[in-house]
């Protein structure tokens, strides 16, 4: 995951800490303390004060932007530092010693693992959460990218809505998109009418000789179909802008869009595509050279109350991994969260993958076909 998702949410996050480097022996035992080290808007202000409250134990935060950030400062402090790290879990893999070791500890059994969504928690063991046999990081937060549709101009019953539904004639000129992740929603449409078979867009991580099989095949489809291109997007405002300035009645975009449109205008709706909505997650986990185990077992359980959930998706707009977290959130975003995110959707999800060497390489020259039609 990148810090351009959250740059597009335009969420706040001057009240915490600035990222800085731990040096190994700054990591002194402290009975009472637990060091996080977190994405810059997770653990906001009245959840650090919740937090010292219940438990008494002190919170010293530190904060990174990016993955590569946050990897970067685990390894050149040879994984020590802090207690508890919060990586996309598609790249918790990348947190090894120079042996090939993971720097995380296998979660302790004193964590309320239970406490999770059922099928996030079965997912994230092929998306990066085991690692040499054990779970180590546990699902925190999650966002989708699915279909904002307006249903005033175009609609579709909830049950048929579909990544096709950019490409009927009916949204000609009138579909917006990214186009990195266009490839993805019409290749998963593609793949369940039969036209790519792609395993459920997995081949791409295959093999590079298999993303060029697919992404070859699902852009010339997509070129064929050009006449409904009616806005590109790359953040969230280009987003926005292309329903309430381009004029697009359809489109694929992230959660937030769909959601702040339907705010404004009941008429936008944001829902899964049958084929299943994609997903992002990212985790937590403690890591094996904590000098503060016992505050970091505390802590993790602290965050995994549903009560907290709820505080992390009112603080950020993000939707928590903990089950009934979104009856905690305030009552907009727990109807909006509702409307969308139904038992049926969430075991129906589709995850992002970690990235291949030639992952990104690939995408980018298909990428670039579309844009430049």
């Amino acid at each position: 995951m990148s810090i351009s998702r959250r740059n597009a949410l335009k969420l706040g996050s001057a009240a915490l800490a600035a990222p800085m480097i731990l040096r190994a022996s700054d990591a002194l035992a402290s009975s009472g303390t637990v060091k996080v080290f977190a994405w810059q808007d997770y653990i906001q202000p009245n959840i650090a004060e919740k937090f010292e409250k219940d438990t008494g134990i002190k919170l010293e935060l530190t904060t990174f932007g990016s993955n590569d950030e946050a990897e970067s400062t685990i390894k050149a402090n040879g994984g020590k530092g802090f207690d508890v790290v919060f990586p996309s879990i598609t790249n918790a893999g990348n947190y090894q010693d120079p042996d090939g070791k993971t720097y995380f500890a296998p979660i302790p059994a004193e964590v309320n693992s239970g406490a999770i969504i059922p099928s996030f928690l079965r997912d994230s063991a092929t998306l990066g959460g085991v690692q040499d046999g054990n779970q180590v990081v546990l699902p925190f937060d999650w966002g989708t990218e699915g279909v904002t549709l307006n249903r005033s101009k175009l609609n579709i019953a909830d049950a048929d809505i579909s990544y096709g539904s950019l490409w009927l004639p009916e949204a000609k000129g009138a579909a917006a998109f990214r186009q990195k992740s266009v490839l993805m929603g019409t290749g998963l449409y593609l793949d369940a009418t039969g036209e790519v078979p792609s395993n459920r867009m997995l081949d791409v991580y295959k093999s590079e000789e298999d993303a060029n099989r697919v992404w070859s095949a699902v852009t010339e489809w997509i070129l064929k179909h050009k006449e409904n291109f009616g806005a590109f997007w790359n953040n969230g405002t280009e987003a926005t802008g292309a329903f309430k300035d381009a004029g697009c009645v359809v489109g694929q975009t992230w959660d937030t869009t769909g959601l702040l449109l339907n705010r404004e205008n009941g008429d936008y709706v944001y829902r899964a595509p049958k084929e299943g909505i994609i997903t992002w997650l990212d985790s937590f986990g403690m890591m094996r050279e904590s000098e503060n185990k016992e505050q970091a077992i505390a802590f993790m359980n602290f965050m995994l109350q549903p009560e907290v959930g709820g505080m992390v998706a009112n603080n950020t707009g993000y939707n928590s991994a903990v089950q009934g977290a979104a009856d905690h959130a305030n009552e907009e975003f727990k109807k909006q969260f509702n409307e969308v995110y139904t038992p049926e959707v969430l075991g129906n999800m589709w995850w992002w993958q970690a990235d291949t060497p030639y992952f990104a390489s690939v995408r980018n020259k298909y990428t670039e076909i579309i844009t430049n039609a």
